[in-house]
C-alpha cells in the first residue's frame, strides 16, 4: 500500500474509533468519511461495508478481551481473576458506545466471531476454576455474562458521561451476586441462543 494510502486508511480507523466510541455504531460512512477529512470514495475503496470498518476498529478490543481472559487465568486466587476479567472488560464497554452496540446487536463479522469462539474455551476455564474454588456460585452460567452485558451495553447508552462509573457501581452488585457464599438460590439461567 502506497504511503498516503495507508495515512488514509489509519485516519479513517482512527476517526471511526473515536466516533464509534462516543456516539455508537449508528455513525454513518459519509460523516466518518467528512470527519477523516477523506472523500467518501476513499473510504469505500478501504472498506466496501461498514461491517467491514467496524470489524477492523474493533479487532483489537476483541484481542484485548481474549488477552484479559488469559490473565485472569494466570491469576493466584481464581475468585480474585475472574473479578478482575468482569470488571476490566465491563469497563471497557462503558467507555466505548460502539462496544456497547455490538453487545447489544450481536457480532456481525465472522472475523469477530471467529477470535471471541477463541477465547470461549478461556472463558469456561476461568468460570469453573473459579467454581472449583468455592467462591463463584455453583449455579453460574456463562449466559449470566451475557445478561451482565447486555445490562451494561444499557448502561452505557443511557447514562451519557456517568456510564462508567454507573457501570463500575452495578458490577460491584453484580459480582456480590455471582459469589458463592453469600448467594441465595436463583432462577435458573436462560436458554442459550439457537438451543
Amino acid at each position: 500500500m502506497r504511503a498516503d494510502a495507508r495515512r488514509n486508511r489509519d485516519k479513517i480507523i482512527a476517526t471511526a474509533r473515536a466516533l464509534y466510541a462516543k456516539r455508537g455504531l449508528e455513525v454513518s460512512m459519509k460523516e466518518i468519511a467528512r470527519s477523516a477529512e477523506v472523500g467518501t470514495g476513499t473510504l469505500y475503496r478501504h472498506f466496501a461495508a461498514q461491517s467491514e470498518l467496524i470489524a477492523t476498529v474493533y479487532m483489537a478490543r476483541a484481542a484485548q478481551h481474549i488477552a484479559a481472559i488469559e490473565r485472569a487465568g494466570r491469576h493466584a486466587d481464581p475468585w480474585q481473576g475472574f473479578v478482575e476479567f468482569i470488571r476490566e472488560t465491563c469497563h471497557a464497554q462503558a467507555a466505548d458506545r460502539g462496544m456497547a452496540d455490538l453487545t447489544a446487536t450481536g457480532n456481525r463479522s465472522p472475523a469477530l466471531r471467529a477470535l471471541r469462539t477463541g477465547g470461549d474455551e478461556g472463558l469456561a476455564a476461568l468460570i469453573d476454576r473459579a467454581k472449583a474454588g468455592g467462591q463463584l456460585r455453583a449455579d453460574f452460567s456463562p449466559e449470566d455474562l451475557i445478561l451482565l452485558y447486555v445490562a451494561i451495553a444499557g448502561i452505557t447508552r443511557h447514562a451519557g458521561p456517568a456510564a462508567p462509573a454507573a457501570a463500575d457501581r452495578f458490577v460491584a452488585l453484580i459480582l456480590d451476586g455471582f459469589r458463592a457464599a453469600p448467594a441465595s438460590a436463583g432462577a435458573p439461567p436462560p436458554i442459550a441462543p439457537g438451543a
